[in-house]
């Protein structure tokens, strides 16, 4: 077995569904009060040592601020450029305890606090001020999140790049809760249909409005479902769900292949595996698709 933790949906379920709705607090913030940029990049979280940090904001006086995801301190930690530091347990008992404590450190500290209180991309979901249930919230299940998505980084990273085209950079996704990487063609896409749960259509048009290849984890969140890594292509071309990769297998659900978390951990290399799983489910839809693959690609340079 390898050294990547275990993530276990029965028992990490309540943890993951706090941290999910809880980062999409943070990245509303971003929404409400950050310009827009191509593809929503400006919202995503970014990974770092600690859990995920929203990009810096700025608060219209001179200040910016951030808002960190801490699975070290477990709290919602607000840094501010004076130099200030305010935080919010994750043990708030309810998700409206969260937002409530959340818009009132950033009032104390004169900080833009309106965004959107109702969550996206979860089917039935409760307006954060409404969501008085009581929740668990278990530190072991949050440190391990924190250390799988640090075991499985740098494999994005590399994979990132191996691509000298236009791509993003490897960040979380609080709508759908998933760490990505995405790569373009270069080319424009036809309009995407929408119809994405929880998430206005003119936002999923922009999103895929180029031709993309993204890979990423899902790590489940609100949803109560085992965490898997994925691959796919928008617009997808002809043959690519019948045809085979590596490791993985086409989910007709999700219309992605797929590769369980826990088949990957339980390998002998971890990192290998889910690097040849990426890369073959890239090889394939990027060649059906006639990428320009010699101009878009390069060997990736070390360290």
């Amino acid at each position: 077995m390898s050294d990547w933790p275990e993530l276990n949906v029965e028992h990490d379920h309540e943890t993951l569904a706090i941290l999910h709705l809880a980062s999409q607090m943070l990245g509303k913030v971003r929404v409400a009060h950050a310009p827009w940029t191509n593809h929503g990049w400006h919202v995503a979280l970014q990974p770092n040592a600690r859990g995920l940090s929203a990009l810096p904001t700025a608060a219209g006086d001179g200040r910016t601020f951030t808002l960190t995801l801490d699975l070290c301190r477990h709290a919602m930690v607000l840094w501010v450029s004076d130099g200030s530091r305010e935080e919010v347990p994750l043990n708030a008992g309810s998700v409206a305890a969260l937002h409530r404590r959340l818009i009132a450190i950033l009032d104390e500290h004169g900080l833009p606090s309106t965004f959107s209180d109702r969550p996206n991309e979860i089917a039935g979901a409760v307006p954060f001020a409404e969501d008085t249930r009581s929740r668990d919230y278990d530190r072991d299940s949050a440190a391990r999140f924190r250390e799988a998505l640090a075991a499985m980084m740098p494999v994005f990273a590399r994979f990132r790049a191996g691509f000298s085209g236009k791509a993003s950079p490897a960040h979380f996704w609080w709508g759908s809760f998933d760490l990505a990487v995405s790569r373009f063609s270069g080319r424009k896409a036809p309009t995407h249909p929408g119809g994405v749960p929880g998430l206005p259509d003119r936002i999923t048009r922009e999103a895929y409005s180029d031709e993309v290849a993204s890979a990423g984890f899902w790590a489940g969140g609100a949803v109560d479902a085992e965490p898997f890594f994925y691959s796919y292509i928008y617009p997808e071309p002809e043959g690519y769900r019948t045809s085979r990769v590596r490791h993985g297998r086409f989910d007709q659900t999700y219309g992605e292949f797929t590769l369980s978390y826990e088949y990957v951990r339980a390998s002998d290399d971890p990192a290998r595996m889910l690097t040849e799983f990426f890369q073959s489910a890239y090889d394939l839809g990027a060649d059906l698709a006639k990428w320009d693959r010699s101009a878009l690609e390069r060997e990736p340079v070390a360290p």
